[in-house]
């Protein structure tokens, strides 16, 4: 459920008058553009905020800052919407900070594998402007999201198992706090010793510490050779099983993705796919043509052992992209699965080691439960999500779904794992933080409230 806060009426009235006359047409009430920066594509209530703001520059977001804080007025940041835990909700109301139209590459440093840009570029828009130069970004979600978004919500993705996480990949940020005050965590030095690590502090901080504004990143070179695979499995055992034998023996695989049955069921009826339909595994390997093609070997071996079937790899960009484009689809796939459902996405990640039994114990409880559930994940680091399709108007369904989200949260921190591998907190998993980090979440409680002692900066997330 949404948390439930005081809303400063007086307060957000007051700011609200300010604001409209200094945006003018980039302040917006319309009830169709509060309620789409509310949006969440969970089952938590659409909370909009009063008000939604297009700011174009650091300064736009400090005179948004300063106004609020002055009345004490909540302010939340929107890059594309495509977060999943409730984190744009207006849990208060107030103001939301829209950094779409904060979209500029502002450098790029081929040289040092690096580049600078604001917040609303999205990870499509960055890849296409690098291509000419052999670099790219690698963190890939699914969806076209905004890098400060991306940033925010500690995003990873499919290239996770091989690039990291963007935890690994932001070299420093310019963030402006609750106070109006703006800073930058660090340089662009790829590694330094100087003080707290302010970046990654801000990194998955959902916008409860400060507003992001612009960010350095690193960047890869586009490797000489790629090449994709698929292999089908008896069972999700034993794909999940030749998963951790693949990781463990030192296969760099870029990407190593799991679909059970339901899940490549629907992915062939959308994608026009001819998969075996049985537990699949869907992988990348990236680097020279020789190491790819050895890679690939390596790995067809491994599946055999375990029971794998029709291991296929290829080359082609065409063949490629219509495979990796079957994947980011997998939510309308989903949909269209059980015509009528709502989709309700949830993730957790467990040490690989304990991959292979938490899918199971998953599948399982949702046979118990009569839930249908496609599971799809990043299992190269031990990720993994299922797409619960609820009947919304069937009161019993939402609540066997629920009871089915909590027990994998707790299962996955049992199993000395996360109930939310990149999802974030938001308002959807806040009740787990606790159960998964213990008193380190007072510390997160004192942190934030030595930061944001108004509670101004998206309230009623995480803490």
């Amino acid at each position: 459920m949404a948390t439930e806060l005081m809303r400063n009426e007086a307060g957000i009235a007051t700011a609200l008058g300010i604001l409209k006359q200094q945006f003018g047409e980039r302040f917006q009430t319309g009830a169709s553009v509060r309620e789409q920066h509310g949006h969440t594509t969970t089952w938590i209530e659409n909370q909009p905020p009063d008000a939604v703001i297009f700011a174009q520059s650091t300064d736009d977001v400090t005179t948004v800052v300063k106004v609020c804080a002055t009345h004490k007025v909540p302010i939340i940041a929107f890059g594309t919407g495509t977060s999943l835990e409730g984190h744009v909700n207006a849990a208060a109301g107030g103001v939301s900070i829209d950094v779409s139209q904060m979209n500029q590459i502002l450098a790029v440093h081929s040289e040092d594998l690096d580049c600078v840009v604001q917040p609303g570029v999205t990870r499509k828009q960055l890849n296409e402007h690098l291509r000419d130069q052999g670099l790219f970004f690698p963190i890939d979600p699914g969806a076209n999201a905004s890098l400060g978004g991306m940033a925010a919500t500690r995003a990873s993705g499919t290239n996770a198992v091989r690039y990291g996480t963007m935890k690994d990949c932001v070299l420093s940020l310019k963030a402006v706090l609750p106070d109006g005050r703006v800073i930058r965590t660090g340089q662009r030095a790829r590694k330094s010793s100087a003080g707290y690590d302010l970046t990654r502090l801000f990194i998955g901080s959902e916008g409860t510490l400060g507003i992001i504004t612009e960010l350095t990143i690193r960047l890869q070179g586009i490797p000489e050779a790629m090449a994709s695979a698929t292999c089908s499995f008896p069972n999700v055992e034993a794909a999940c099983n030749t998963v951790i034998s693949t990781i463990q023996m030192g296969v760099p695989v870029a990407r190593i993705e799991l679909l059970d049955e339901a899940q490549v069921r629907a992915c062939n009826a959308y994608s026009k796919l001819e998969l075996p339909e049985t537990p699949l595994l869907l992988l990348e390997f990236h680097g020279s043509k020789a190491s790819v093609a050895e890679q690939a070997e390596i790995f067809g071996e491994i599946a055999a052992d375990v029971g794998g079937t029709n291991f296929a790899w290829t080359a082609s960009p065409e063949e490629r992209t219509k495979l990796w484009q079957a994947r980011h689809d997998v939510y309308w796939a989903a949909l269209a699965y059980r015509p009528g459902a709502s989709a309700v996405a949830t993730d957790v990640c467990v040490p690989i080691s304990r991959l292979a039994e938490c899918v199971s114990a998953a599948t399982s409880k949702m046979a118990e439960l009569d839930l249908i559930a496609p599971i799809v994940g990043h299992v190269g680091d031990g990720n993994f999500h299922t797409s619960i399709l609820v009947m919304k108007d069937d009161a019993d369904e939402v609540a066997r779904a629920e009871t089915f989200v909590g027990w994998l949260n707790e299962t996955a921190i049992g199993m000395e794992g996360t109930c939310t591998g990149e999802h974030g907190v938001g308002q959807g998993k806040r009740a787990y933080l606790q159960a998964e980090l213990g008193d380190a979440t007072d510390v997160m409680v004192a942190i934030k409230a030595a930061i944001d002692p108004d509670n101004i900066m998206n309230p009623g997330k995480i803490v």
